[in-house]
C-alpha cells in the first residue's frame, strides 16, 4: 500500500493542466482552460480545466475531478496505478507501507503465479509460429480456419502448446514444463496455475496439443488460458479453460475486456457475445467494444464490470433458438443492474465470428443498428410463435415479460416498458402496473433486496480494499465496481435542496429505530409494498431505494446511510449471531460507533439529525406523550413517499430545465414523454400518501 505521506507529496506536486496536457490540446480562456472533452464526442468544447481549484468539469457528459481522477478515467487505471504514474512523471520515489508476513505471502504467490502465466503466454505464443507443428497445425488453423492476419494473432497473444513429439521428420519442440523449470519458474506456481498436472512424478501440460487463448486481466497482464483441440474425436473434450485459482476468478473476468474497455468507454456501447473467435473476429473487423462471458453464464460481477465502463450493452445472439432461450436469464440480470439492453439475433447460420469474417465494419454496424431492438420486442417474437391461439400460453407470456420488467431498478424505465408492453400486448396499462408491483412486493417480502444490497456492498469492500491494494489486487481479478467509477459518482452526488429535509428525515429514522421491526395490518398498501410480515426500519427503507434504484444525493448523507450498514454487519459479525442481539441494544452499539466516528464531520452530522430540539408547546407536549417508537409502523412508509414525491419532483425540474436548452425537437419529444411517466407516478405517489397521513 502507498503510504499516506507519499500520497501528499504526490498530490502536492501534481499540476491538473499539466497532466491533462499530455492528453488533451488546451486552450486557455480567462483563469481556465478548455477543449473538446475527450470522454465523449462533441464539435463545440464543453471540457473545462481549473488550475487554481484543481479540478476538471465537462458541462457536455458531466464528467468531472482531480488530476488522478482523470488519469484513472482516462487510462482506466486503478487509484493506486493513477498515484503511481503521476509519482513517475513528477520523480517522486512511492514508499508503500510495511506489509505483514501473511500479505507478503499472498502477495508473492500471486506476483509468482502471474510471472509463471506471462512466461508460459510467450512460450505457446513463440511456439505457434517458431516450430514446426506450432506453424504446420496451429497457425495454419488461425490463418485458413479462423482468417485471423499474424497482426491480430500476436495482439491477442495466441499460441500453440506442442504435443513433446517429433513431428514431420522435426526433432520434438520442448514442452512447457521443461522449459519453465529449465528457466528458474518452480514446479508449485505451474500446479497451482492449472497450467500443469503431475503424471507418474513428472509434470505434464494441461493443454499440450490445443491452440491457445490466453486470458487477461482488466490491467492486461495473463491470468488464465483456454486451450481448443484441433482433433475430431469427439472423447477429447474441445476446450479446456484454466481452474479456479488466486489469480483467475472465472464469474469476475471477461474475455477481451483489456483489448475493449478503452472503444466501450469511448463509444458508450459493449457488444456482449459468447466465445474467444467471436470477439478476435469482431477486433479484426474494426469493432473493437466487444467482449465475451467465454462461454459461462453471465454473471453479476461480469455485468459490474463492463458498467465500469457504460450502461448500454447490444447481446448478439446466433441462430440457435435453444441457445438464445438458455440465454434470456442474462438479459434479466443485465436489467437488474440497471443496464440499457438491446438485442441482435443474426441470420440463421450466423455466429459473430461468421459475420465478422464476411462483412465489412460498416456493414457490421449497419446491420446491427438496423435489428437491434428492445427485449420485450426480442422476448416476444422468440417466444410468441405459438401463442395466438393458446390463453394459457399467452398468459405465461405476459407473466414472463412482467417478471423481466419487475427486476428494472429505474422507475421511468420501468413504467416506459410497462406502456410498450400493454401497447404490443393490447392489455391495459393499470392492470400490468399492478401485477408488476406484485412481484416486486414479493421481492421485498422474500429479502432480494436486501440480499442484492449486501452484494453490492461486498463489491464496494472489494473495490475498496483494490483502492490501497497493490495495483494488481483489483485489475488482476476483474473486481468491478473499481475506484474510477466510484470518484466519478462521488464527484456527480451534491446535495440538492428540495431533497435534502427528506434525506434526513429517512436518516433519522434508519439511526434511531433501523433494528426495530415494522407492522403493517392486512390492509394496508403503500405503493409496492404490503402487507409485509416481519421487516425491521433499516431493511425497509434499503428494499424502498433499492426497489427504485435511487441514491441518496448529499455525499455526507450517503457515506452515513453506508456506514449504517457497514458497522451493522460489524457487530452482528462480532455476536455471531442476529437473533442474539437485542434491537434496543444494536441500536445503542450503532449510536455509539457513530459517535465516536474517526470522521467529526460523520459524528456533528448525526447527533444534529438524532438530537432534535423541541419547542416547549402544547402541540410539542402532546405529540411526547405518545411513545415515537409506537408511530414508525406509519411514519417509516409515510417517510419514503415523501423522498420518493421530491425525488420525482425533482427530475422533473431537471427535465423542464433541459426542455428549455433544448432545440432538437426529437429530443423535446423524449423529455416530454419522460415528463408524462412522472406525472403519472407523482399521482401514485400523492393517492399512497394520502391514503396513510
Amino acid at each position: 500500500m502507498i503510504d499516506r505521506a507519499t500520497v501528499e507529496k504526490i498530490l502536492d506536486a501534481t499540476e491538473i493542466v499539466d497532466v491533462i496536457s499530455d492528453f488533451v490540446t488546451l486552450k486557455r480562456r480567462g483563469a481556465n482552460y478548455i477543449a473538446c472533452c475527450p470522454f465523449h464526442n462533441e464539435k463545440t468544447p464543453s471540457f473545462s480545466v481549473s488550475p487554481s481549484k484543481g479540478i476538471f468539469k465537462c458541462f457536455g457528459c458531466g464528467k468531472a475531478g482531480s488530476a488522478v481522477t482523470f488519469v484513472m478515467e482516462h487510462e482506466q487505471m486503478t487509484y493506486p496505478e493513477a498515484l503511481k504514474y503521476l509519482a513517475r512523471k513528477y520523480g517522486i520515489e512511492v514508499h508503500e507501507q510495511e506489509e505483514s508476513a501473511e500479505d507478503t505471502a499472498d502477495r508473492l504467490k500471486r506476483e509468482s503465479m502471474i510471472a509463471v502465466s506471462e512466461y508460459a503466454s510467450k512460450f505457446y505464443a513463440d511456439a505457434l509460429f517458431n516450430t514446426a507443428e506450432g506453424h504446420s497445425v496451429g497457425l495454419s488453423y488461425f490463418r485458413q480456419k479462423r482468417g485471423f492476419s499474424d497482426e491480430t494473432i500476436r495482439k491477442f497473444g495466441l499460441g500453440w502448446s506442442p504435443s513433446g513429439r517429433s513431428f514431420a521428420g522435426e526433432p520434438a519442440a520442448a514442452t512447457l514444463p521443461r522449459t519453465a523449470l529449465q528457466n528458474g519458474y518452480k514446479a508449485e506456481y505451474l500446479l497451482s496455475t492449472g497450467l500443469c498436472y503431475e503424471h507418474g512424478g513428472e509434470l505434464v501440460d494441461k493443454f499440450r496439443e490445443r491452440v491457445i487463448f490466453p486470458i487477461h486481466s482488466l490491467s492486461g497482464r495473463v491470468i488464465a488460458f483456454g486451450g481448443r483441440t484441433l482433433r475430431e474425436d469427439k472423447a477429447v473434450a474441445k476446450y479446456l479453460n484454466s481452474p479456479e485459482s488466486d489469480i483467475y476468478h472465472k464469474s469476475r473476468s471477461l474475455y477481451g475486456i483489456y483489448f475493449a474497455k478503452s472503444a466501450i468507454a469511448r463509444e458508450q456501447k459493449c457488444y456482449l457475445v459468447e466465445g474467444y473467435t467471436d470477439v478476435i473476429s469482431m477486433h479484426q473487423a474494426g469493432i473493437e467494444n466487444v467482449t465475451a462471458s467465454s462461454g459461462t453464464s453471465l454473471t453479476t460481477d461480469q455485468i459490474r464490470l463492463i458498467k465500469r465502463f457504460t450502461n448500454n450493452v447490444t447481446v448478439l445472439y446466433d441462430g440457435d433458438a435453444a441457445g438464445i432461450k438458455a440465454s434470456l436469464r442474462g438479459i434479466n440480470m443485465l436489467l437488474e443492474e440497471g443496464m440499457i439492453i438491446k438485442v441482435v439475433l443474426l441470420p440463421d447460420g450466423e455466429d459473430p465470428d461468421s459475420f465478422a469474417r464476411s462483412h465489412t465494419r460498416q456493414e457490421i454496424l449497419d446491420f446491427l443498428s438496423e435489428h437491434e431492438t428492445d427485449f420485450i420486442e426480442f422476448k416476444y417474437d422468440l417466444l410468441s410463435s405459438t401463442i395466438e391461439r393458446d390463453p394459457i400460453r399467452k398468459a405465461e407470456l405476459i407473466r414472463d415479460i412482467i417478471d423481466t420488467i419487475a427486476v428494472i431498478p429505474d422507475q421511468i424505465a420501468r413504467s416506459v416498458y410497462i406502456e410498450q408492453c400493454a401497447q404490443r400486448l393490447g392489455m391495459k396499462e393499470d392492470v400490468l402496473f399492478a401485477e408488476v408491483a406484485r412481484v416486486r412486493r414479493k421481492r421485498i417480502e422474500s429479502g432480494q433486496f436486501e440480499q442484492r444490497r449486501r452484494e453490492e456492498a461486498e463489491t464496494r469492500a472489494r473495490a475498496a480494499a483494490a483502492a490501497v491494494a497493490e495495483p494488481s489486487s483489483e485489475a488482476e481479478t476483474g473486481v468491478p465496481g473499481g475506484t474510477a467509477s466510484a470518484v466519478v459518482d462521488d464527484v456527480a452526488l451534491k446535495p440538492v435542496p428540495l431533497l435534502e429535509p427528506a434525506e434526513r428525515e429517512l436518516l433519522y429514522y434508519l439511526l434511531k429505530f433501523g433494528e426495530y421491526s415494522l407492522s403493517f395490518a392486512e390492509n394496508q398498501v403503500y405503493g409496492a409494498e404490503a402487507p409485509v410480515l416481519r421487516i425491521t426500519v433499516a431493511e425497509y427503507i434499503s428494499a424502498q431505494l433499492q426497489d427504485d434504484d435511487l441514491t441518496l444525493q448529499n455525499p455526507l448523507y450517503r457515506r452515513i446511510y453506508d456506514l449504517y450498514f457497514t458497522y451493522r454487519a460489524q457487530l452482528l459479525e462480532e455476536d455471531g449471531s442476529e437473533a442474539a442481539v437485542q434491537p434496543e441494544v444494536l441500536q445503542e452499539r450503532l449510536m455509539r460507533r457513530f459517535v465516536n466516528s474517526e470522521d467529526p464531520q460523520v459524528t456533528t452530522t448525526v447527533l444534529d439529525i438524532t438530537v432534535v430540539k423541541y419547542e416547549i408547546n402544547v402541540k410539542e407536549y402532546l405529540r411526547s406523550q405518545i411513545p415515537e417508537r409506537n408511530t414508525i409502523d406509519i411514519n417509516v412508509p409515510k417517510a419514503v413517499l415523501v423522498y420518493k414525491l421530491k425525488y420525482v419532483e425533482h427530475t422533473c425540474s431537471q427535465l423542464m430545465e433541459s426542455l428549455g436548452h433544448s432545440s432538437d425537437p426529437s429530443e423535446q419529444q423524449e423529455v416530454m414523454h419522460r415528463l408524462k411517466l412522472l406525472l403519472q407516478i407523482k399521482n401514485v405517489l400523492v393517492k399512497d400518501l394520502n391514503r396513510i397521513s
